[in-house]
């Protein structure tokens, strides 16, 4: 079951514009490297994209931590134990949701994702999975605390992060997620978190830059997005999608170069872009066992337990919230 109506927690202003969308593009373009938050691709037309990323031969990881989640779920069960408010951050189409709640016995299920309409249609068709369950869909930017629905409050809480997107945000932003993560879930709360791991740049590439261009298309739909909802005149067929391995960050860059000089304009400011400059758009960091472990306890997390796939690609660890303590 699922409630009527889904909270939504998104500040718009009297056109329907969502205002942090609006001041990250404008801050973002106006700096010296321009860029835009990842999290802004994730309208309904790139979270259908995103769809379509999971099931590209090259992208590994949806695969990877499926088959984790597959695998694992007594160890899910004996670890996490019945009756936790699952909350997952970023739920999008919950795919791999049901492998995880069919484990564990929850109380309810809390999907929170920026996408409305695809948040929506996502609780509603997990609804009919679990017809006993209670689904409260929220709308909310999880990357700030958000409150969640009374229906939930004083349960033991479970937060859901798959997908390695943590790895979208530089070490502190990470940090700093992670400690807002511990804050909405409570004192008492597990967290069962995605990462994937570091490994030959030409897999990492190719996951980013597949040979049927989907990644490319998801990457534009992040411009189209800001010409559709903030007035811009990017001219996208302008741009081209580049994906790069950092190896001193540990991390895939992506990125929109512009393919000549460029003028355009967003919200009535006007930016320009000279051939060959880029808007980044996108990192994905990727761990070994100790920057993961470092992470979670900058956050506020004690690692529990980790689990990788089969050919070592990818990870989900299962993590406490770190008791408040003094010293050492």
């Amino acid at each position: 079951m699922t409630n009527p109506e889904s909270l939504a927690l998104v500040e718009r202003d009297e056109n329907g514009v969502d205002l942090s969308f609006r001041a990250d593009v404008l801050e973002g373009l106006s700096q010296r490297q321009k860029a835009v938050p990842a999290r802004w691709f994730y309208d309904d037309a790139g979270s259908q994209l995103f769809e379509e990323i999971t099931r590209l031969p090259e992208y590994y990881p949806t695969r990877a931590e499926t088959e984790i989640l597959e695998r694992r779920g007594g160890e899910f069960a004996q670890l996490i134990g019945p009756g936790r408010a699952v909350i997952e951050f970023g739920s999008g189409s919950s795919v791999k949701t049901p492998l995880l709640l069919r484990a564990i016995e929850p109380a309810a299920y809390v999907p929170l994702d920026i996408a409305g309409d695809f948040l929506r249609a996502a609780a509603a068709n997990l609804a009919e999975k679990f017809p006993g369950l209670p689904v409260y869909p929220v709308e909310a930017d999880f990357t700030r605390r958000v409150q969640l629905p009374g229906a939930v409050q004083g349960l033991p809480m479970l937060g859901f992060f798959p997908g390695s997107t943590i790895g979208n945000m530089v070490a502190r932003t990470a940090v700093d997620l992670l400690r807002s993560m511990r804050e909405t879930l409570g004192e008492d709360s597990m967290l069962l978190i995605g990462m994937d791991l570091i490994k030959d740049p030409t897999v990492l590439i190719a996951a980013y830059d597949d040979a049927r261009g989907i990644t490319a298309r998801f990457n534009l739909n992040l411009a189209r997005r800001i010409n559709r909802e903030l007035g811009g005149t990017i001219p996208v067929d302008k741009l081209r999608h580049v994906a790069r391995w950092n190896d001193t960050y540990a991390r895939i860059e992506m990125h929109l170069q512009a393919v000549e000089n460029i003028a355009f304009e967003v919200s009535g400011q006007h930016f320009q872009m000279t051939a060959g400059e880029t808007i980044h758009t996108e990192n994905s960091h990727k761990f070994d066992r100790r920057s993961q472990h470092m992470l979670l306890l900058a956050g506020g997390w004690t690692p529990v337990e980790r689990w990788l796939d089969g050919q070592e690609r990818f990870s989900l660890l299962l993590a406490r919230a770190t008791r408040p303590r003094n010293a050492p």
